[in-house]
């Protein structure tokens, strides 16, 4: 898949890694914007309990 996309890129390896290094880039910004505030009340690590072990 990362082959492909290296090959659909224009420009030579500079741009191409400049590019590349965008995509990146926005593909990060998506998630946190978007999908990781979308998903996280579907996660059950809001339900942490802790227990009072020996010691406490």
């Amino acid at each position: 898949m990362y082959g492909w996309i290296w090959r659909h890129l224009p420009g030579p390896a500079p741009v191409r890694a400049l590019i590349a290094l965008l995509l990146v880039l926005g593909v990060v910004y998506v998630l946190f914007q978007y999908v990781f505030p979308w998903a996280e009340p579907l996660l059950p690590f809001g339900n942490v309990t802790v227990d009072q072990g020996a010691g406490g």
